[in-house]
């Protein structure tokens, strides 16, 4: 577990003298370089030497920090949970009817990958890191604030089942991880999705395409009622054709 603003180092170092807002900045400056870096380079490229250089500090301090370069990692990871998760735990979504708040929630989640590109490099590298890593790592802000997310989706689903918009009896346990794993699927496993969608899920016209087709495959299966017809959305004549896939016509 990466060392917190007030836990204690060797006291020979000089990091260990310095204020408690210039730690809060050197780790600042860390996690956003080692950010960068995981997300462009993946964990196994990502160079400490080369974090430390951007951050401007010597590979010596990082390690007084972080015991390790998977520890590091982990805690970029933990970083991004938090902003991502408590970034749509601040929706305020109970004043809306549903159906508005249901579409709200996932568009927004989907905009975070969207003005994001690192998230979605993260998610990637954060799969392979979570099934391989032999440490488990000691905190995850996923899992911590991963009920109260579905808290959120609980009240939106039990809502529109007493409207009669929903339908009943919908898990909302279930029914988020469904919901995480299509709306940003086009995202964390773009390649996949671009190839069998036929566009480059991460181009900005592609993504617009995903995120629109997504939202309402998502409400088809929910709402009691009409239902989104599901159609391909339109796409503008500037979309990127699949990654390593020349651009070809439409059907």
């Amino acid at each position: 577990m990466p060392l917190t603003l007030t836990d204690t180092a060797a006291p020979s170092t000089s990091a260990a003298l310095a204020s408690p807002s210039r730690k809060r900045a050197t780790l600042s400056r860390l996690l956003k370089e080692a950010r960068i870096a995981f997300s462009e380079k993946g964990l196994a490229g990502a160079r400490v030497d080369d974090i430390a250089r951007a951050a401007g500090v010597t590979k010596q301090l990082v390690y007084h920090y972080f015991s390790s370069k998977e520890q590091l990692f982990a805690s970029v990871l933990d970083e991004s949970a938090q902003d991502v998760l408590a970034d749509l735990l601040a929706l305020e979504l109970d004043h809306l009817p549903p159906v508005e708040a249901l579409r709200v929630f996932l568009q927004h989640a989907i905009d975070q990958y969207r003005l994001d590109p690192a998230l979605g490099s993260l998610a990637q590298e954060s799969l392979r890191f979570h099934e391989h890593n032999t440490h488990p790592v000691e905190r995850n802000r996923f899992v911590d604030l991963a009920p109260a997310l579905v808290a959120q989706m609980e009240r939106i689903l039990q809502r529109g089942a007493a409207s009669g918009e929903f339908r009943d009896g919908v898990d909302a346990r279930m029914f988020y991880a469904a919901c995480a794993l299509l709306t940003t699927g086009g995202f964390t496993n773009h390649y996949t999705v671009s190839a069998v969608a036929g566009f480059d899920t991460t181009s900005a016209a592609g993504a617009a395409a995903w995120r629109e087709f997504s939202v309402d495959f998502v409400l088809s299966t929910l709402l009691a009622g009409d239902r989104p017809p599901l159609k391909r959305p339109a796409l503008t004549a500037s979309a990127d054709a699949p990654r390593g896939q020349n651009r070809h016509h439409e059907a």
